[in-house]
């Protein structure tokens, strides 16, 4: 079976950060790191013992038991991804679309990667069935499917996987041996926490699953790069643990000691942290579904969003207009609406999806974007989309979502 090729149109180099959430640093967060801006000394490679403890604090609030010799904290999810991929050996799965860094460093590494598809319903995890018969074919081709990376809540997708459906996937994955790692990375970040069911891997299987958080996600800004894993407990675990540490090691991958004392603080969830958490949950919700609104209203193909800074829209029904500006896959349809949005397209080719679909990742923290005073506003405004800088983004985004959809339409053959 052909493994995904390797960079698709455009190099690696030049694919998709995280989405940002637009908005200031907290000011209690940036006091915290301010303070520990003198802190000469190292942090360990895999976090010191309050780093920690906080995750494990973070994770226990979640329905997760942890200890800390189960955690290993690093500059960012990918060094992780990168020491997992490594210390587990083999041929990866991942879904598709995924998250555009998952791929590149199990390509690093010179391990094939196999895209599997989703369900209709949800990104983020594969659909059971083809995760069986793509395991199966990459065997019968001498393969040796070792690791599935998912995620319940997704990049670049938006959406939650429904409990049932990611048990149907687990139980497939179980039973032809694969590891999992879940990247939690968003979790925090449900636009509807009330209303919608997350469940972590790890809650199902917690001798298979080890879980990665970014923190930039929720906690920290993108530019504070720190995350931490959660392996399985005991034996299942220890081996792995030990060999992502040596992988870390060779790497040098500590996080910086003032932004570990940051990502302590932020871990421990105090009242300023949550507060903003679920502001910007708030915020970011409202925009996703503005945005969302008008993408679809003009004839586009998107899921509600449901999680996350981000909404992911298929333009196929569009393709007739688009044709007339020389669109043609999503390479092209990237940089045709970043000229004309003014803000980041990423084409879906940069998550793993068909060159030739017509789909991009928007994201909503784009759509805040103004001066400091604005982007503050934009956290304690009880009507966000009613700010000046926010409402003209979103009639931008609706002007030029109606205009391809009238372009569209008058290429269209009569019927």
């Amino acid at each position: 079976m052909r493994p995904t090729d390797p960079e698709g149109h455009g190099p690696v180099r030049y694919g998709p950060p995280l989405p940002g959430d637009g908005l200031p640093v907290l000011p209690e967060l940036a006091a915290v790191l301010a303070a520990a801006a003198g802190r000469s000394e190292s942090e360990p490679i895999g976090g010191g013992h309050g780093l920690r403890e906080a995750a494990c604090g973070y994770w226990d609030r979640r329905g997760l038991p942890t200890e800390p010799e189960q955690v290993v904290a690093a500059p960012g999810a990918p060094a992780l991804l990168l020491a997992l991929t490594a210390a587990l050996g083999g041929d990866v799965l991942v879904p598709r679309p995924c998250a555009a860094w998952w791929a590149p460093y199990a390509r690093l590494l010179g391990r094939p990667v196999f895209h599997v598809a989703t369900p209709a319903e949800s990104g983020g995890v594969p659909d059971p069935y083809a995760l069986l018969e793509t395991v199966r074919r990459v065997r019968d081709e001498g393969g040796d499917p070792r690791l599935l990376v998912l995620s319940v809540a997704d990049d670049p997708t938006a959406t939650v996987t429904p409990p049932e459906a990611l048990h149907e996937t687990l139980e497939a994955a179980t039973d032809e041996g694969l590891h999992l790692v879940s990247d939690e990375t968003w979790r925090d970040t449900v636009h509807a926490p009330h209303d919608t069911v997350l469940l972590s891997p790890a809650e199902m299987l917690p001798d298979q699953v080890t879980v990665v958080t970014d923190l930039s996600g929720a906690h920290l800004p993108p530019g504070w790069p720190a995350a931490v894993a959660r392996f399985p407990a005991h034996d299942a675990g220890n081996g792995l643990h030990a060999r992502v540490l040596d992988v870390l090691t060779a790497l040098g991958a500590r996080i910086a000691g003032p932004v570990a004392i940051a990502a302590r603080y932020a871990l421990e969830e105090p009242e300023p942290v949550t507060a903003r958490i679920a502001a910007a949950v708030r915020l970011h919700a409202r925009v996703a579904a503005a945005a969302h609104t008008a993408a679809v209203r003009a004839g586009a193909v998107a899921r509600p969003p449901q999680a996350g800074r981000h909404l992911y829209v298929d333009l196929g029904p569009l393709r007739a207009g688009l044709s007339a500006h020389d669109v043609g896959d999503a390479q092209d349809l990237e940089d045709f609406l970043a000229a004309r949005l003014g803000m980041p397209a990423p084409g879906g080719h940069r998550f793993g999806d068909d060159l030739g679909a017509l789909r991009v990742r928007l994201s909503t923290g784009a759509l805040l974007a103004g001066t400091e005073e604005e982007r503050a506003e934009c956290v304690t405004s009880p009507s966000p989309l009613e700010l000046p800088h926010v409402h003209r983004a979103l009639i931008h985004l609706k002007s030029v979502f109606d205009d391809l959809r009238d372009e569209a339409q008058r290429w269209e053959p009569p019927r």
